[in-house]
């Protein structure tokens, strides 16, 4: 055990955490996401199981040790929902209202359609698969720096 390191945190995915630099991408993705495939095609291609923790209680823990970016056009993104890109479930709302007070003044907080999310999944470092069982709960988030 660490001081000050949320216990939610499991040591692969703080190791990760750490090893991520400026502009790289994690996604914490749903249980019905395709994750290891997705992850094998990643930076580092690993995947974190985490099927206890659903996406709010886990992005909270992270974002008190993971700044978000505020250098590119978005720090976050979130996967719409099909057919219906503008509307947020109870899941995105939860999670856009944690992200929207640790992100930089000035950073964006955006959305994806499905299938471009899968493409920018792989794209990412490291894929988190949860538990979380409600629909399009699957965010990215690009890490900043601290100064």
């Amino acid at each position: 055990m660490l001081k000050g390191i949320d216990a939610k945190l499991s040591a692969h995915l703080v190791y990760l955490m750490m090893q991520m630099g400026h502009g790289d991408e994690i996604a914490i993705v749903d249980a019905n996401f395709p994750a290891h495939s997705t992850a094998l095609e990643t930076v580092s291609g690993e995947l974190v199981d985490l099927p206890a923790m659903d996406a709010p209680t886990l992005i909270e823990a992270m974002i008190s040790h993971f700044p978000l970016d505020e250098f590119y056009d978005f720090a976050a993104w979130r996967m719409e929902i099909d057919g219906a890109p503008t509307e947020m479930g109870e899941v995105h709302s939860q999670v856009f209202t944690l992200l929207e007070k640790a992100k930089p003044e000035g950073a964006k907080l955006g959305s994806l359609e499905r299938q471009t999310f899968y493409q920018q999944a792989k794209n990412c470092f490291a894929v988190v698969r949860l538990g979380e069982m409600r629909p399009f709960g699957c965010f990215i988030l690009r890490k900043g720096v601290i100064f």
